[in-house]
């Protein structure tokens, strides 16, 4: 990276630096001949990585060797070096060497070889698949500090709030020690200590709180991008933005927000409505009652959507005839009852929400946490709230939207990493201009994938599960079980307390003990019940003695809407070279099941499920997946249109085609 390509606020980039065409950074070529470019290519990246070892290495021993004192000055001498030559060939190699010996000094911990390959690859704006375990964290921070050095302020992205102060304050000594500055922004920061952590040169932040934050900025700017601009170069502006411009993001578990929450748009809403509007709601509900599945409404489950028959429509409008004047128009009014009749018999409790102090909190399928701050549109989230006896909230209306394909690519640099990029890698370069690269592993995997079994139902399911961990637990290995909702970690947990098995429980009901529960899964004979939530984010430690038992063993139990996701429940166990086995354990009423296999193939199979051979389930499974997946891949090109035309609407953000 040249001088000059290194955006910094001020005159060259402006005083809001972002990515004005949003067209994409890298050609995305037909499969075969991406693979056949993509192969001599990576043999060149892997020749410059090594290069680059090599180099980082020997910079890294004569800068150990220093004092002090006269580490500090090497630091404040590099500082300037960088913001004048940019960071490329010796000048990235030496910044990686002081950032790692500044983690040596003040962590106690020596960047690792696999560290140091994922933050060069951060730093060339592409994403790296990192092995879960191979201390992504420290890899983040020492390719955001060394972005630091040259001027650049860097926001890193990543899942939740927790993690974000629990990142911060590992870090903060390491980027105090290079005369760097970082904060944290978590939901409960107020405008003005946003304003204050943005300015810092390390801001980290989930990719909610950013893009809310961005989206403030932008309404503040419609009056005028050239008068904002320069006002605020000349300090006359009457209120400062909340940010600095989008100049350098690293996102972590980049998979997980780049694609699985992609398929939500952003939207800015200020509160709207009146007592009719919610008389009007509850009027709707108590409707749906007398409508009848299969005769006046159908499920089309594929696209979480019910559909009014004929008989429905007509009947609807005679129930109505004598109702006020909202109901005389008839597409607002199917409309409505449509979104009723899914809130009474699509959303579930405990499955897509929580009700928490008379509240419905949204649980976020991927991550098995509420999605504090998310609401469903169109007055869905008021008459979920109604039928579960809670005081509506304030029908929304939109001030300004977005999505993430369309947030993300306007930074001037962009990377991130993951453990579960591989499946998405066209997906990621065709809409964010984002080529993956694979980290070596530092120790050879010694994870073990045991036989699938396939059961009738969830009952015989949870059986099976609580034999497997009586006889695990007298070996004394532990147990991490996945499951697919509260409402099955629930059922689970009843199984085996019945069978008089201690364990513990992680779902979005224990979201603020998940890194206390999740740091113990990996003691001898412990069990752990959990949802997606225990994926990722928080390490398993295995206690003495738990390697020679075997390490931790993960039964999944859960078929998830994409593979990735499987592979970050199974990343949980034989982590940095540790042993570990993981088997996947399924159910025929499984909903992906349900929802795309024939049901006389299920009702032939239900017999015969626990004899299945395991490579027949997995085909199964797959098969279920593939098709989950590209309707949620459909699903995002179609939100990606909408929010094109929808910018295009607000005009929020100016010219960005």
């Amino acid at each position: 990276m040249k001088a000059a390509t290194l955006p910094t606020p001020g005159l060259l980039w402006g005083a809001y630096p972002e990515r004005r065409s949003l067209k994409p950074r890298h050609p995305v070529l037909p499969g075969g001949l991406q693979v056949a470019v993509d192969r001599p290519l990576r043999a060149w990246e892997e020749l410059g990585q090594r290069r680059l070892l090599t180099a980082v290495r020997a910079a890294e021993r004569d800068i150990g060797a220093l004092d002090e004192d006269a580490f500090d000055a090497e630091t404040r001498h590099l500082r300037l070096v960088v913001r004048g030559d940019g960071l490329s060939g010796a000048t990235l190699a030496r910044a990686l060497a002081l950032v790692s010996e500044a983690c040596r000094r003040e962590l106690g911990w020596r960047l690792y070889d696999s560290q140091l390959i994922a933050a060069r690859i951060v730093l060339d704006n592409r994403l790296a698949e990192m092995a879960t375990g191979e201390g992504k964290t420290l890899a983040i921070g020492a390719a955001a500090a060394t972005a630091a050095l040259s001027g650049m302020p860097v926001h890193v992205i990543t899942a939740n709030d927790y993690l974000v102060s629990r990142d911060v304050d590992t870090l903060r000594p390491l980027y105090r020690r290079l005369g760097l500055t970082a904060g944290a922004v978590t939901q409960e920061t107020e405008p003005d200590e946003r304003r204050h952590v943005y300015g810092r040169d390390i801001a980290y932040c989930t990719a909610k709180e950013l893009v809310f934050d961005y989206l403030r900025d932008s309404i503040s700017r419609t009056r005028g991008q050239l008068r904002w601009h320069l006002e605020q170069l000349c300090g006359t502006a009457g209120t400062k933005p909340l940010l600095r411009g989008l100049c350098m993001a690293i996102v972590d578990e980049a998979d997980s927000i780049l694609i699985d929450e992609a398929r939500v748009p952003l939207i800015l809403a200020n509160a709207t409505g009146n007592a009719q509007e919610q008389e009007f709601l509850a009027q709707t509900l108590a409707l749906t009652d007398g409508l009848r599945a299969g005769v006046d409404f159908d499920f089309d489950r594929a696209a979480n959507r019910v559909e009014l028959t004929a008989v429905g429509r007509e009947r609807l409008e005679q129930s109505t005839a004598s109702c006020g004047a909202a109901w005389r128009n008839r597409l607002h009014r199917e409309e409505t009852v449509r979104m009723a009749l899914a809130a009474r018999h699509l959303y579930h409790r405990d499955l897509h929400y929580l009700v928490r102090d008379e509240q419905v909190q949204i649980i976020d399928e991927t991550t098995g946490r509420t999605a504090a701050g998310r609401i469903w549109s169109r007055g869905l989230h008021q008459l979920i709230e109604i039928k579960e006896g809670c005081s509506p909230s304030a029908p929304q209306t939109t001030a300004a939207q977005i999505t993430y394909q369309r947030f993300f690519p306007r930074y001037l640099r962009l990377g991130g990493l993951s453990g579960t990029l591989d499946e998405s890698r066209r997906e990621l370069l065709s809409v964010y201009g984002l080529p993956v690269r694979r980290v070596p592993l530092r120790r050879p995997d010694q994870r073990r994938i045991l036989p699938n079994r396939l059961f009738a139902d969830r009952a015989a399911l949870w059986r099976a599960v609580g034999e497997r961990c009586a006889e695990l637990q007298q070996s004394g290995q532990p147990v991490l079980i996945g499951t697919e909702s509260v409402a099955d970690s629930d059922a689970l947990s009843a199984c085996l307390s019945a069978s008089g098995l201690p364990h513990v429980v992680l779902n979005a009901r224990d979201d603020c003990q998940e890194a206390q529960i999740v740091a113990q899964a990996g003691q001898s004979g412990r069990i752990t019940v959990t949802t997606n939530m225990a994926g990722r984010g928080t390490d398993i430690r295995l206690a003495e003695g738990v390697v020679a038992q075997g390490g931790l063993h993960v039964i999944s139990c859960q078929l998830n809407a994409a593979r990735r996701i499987d592979r970050q429940l199974a990343g949980r166990c034989a982590r940095q070279g540790d042993p570990g086995s993981v088997e996947t354990w399924l159910s025929l009423d499984n909903a992906l099941f349900r929802r795309h296999c024939p049901s006389w193939l299920l009702e032939r199979l239900r017999p015969h499920a626990p004899r299945l051979n395991s490579w027949l389930i997995g085909q199964l499974a797959t098969g279920a997946q593939r098709w989950e997946e590209a309707h949620h891949t459909l699903q995002r090109r179609r939100l990606l249109e909408h929010d094109k035309a929808a910018e295009r609407r607000l005009s929020f953000a100016g010219s960005a085609e």
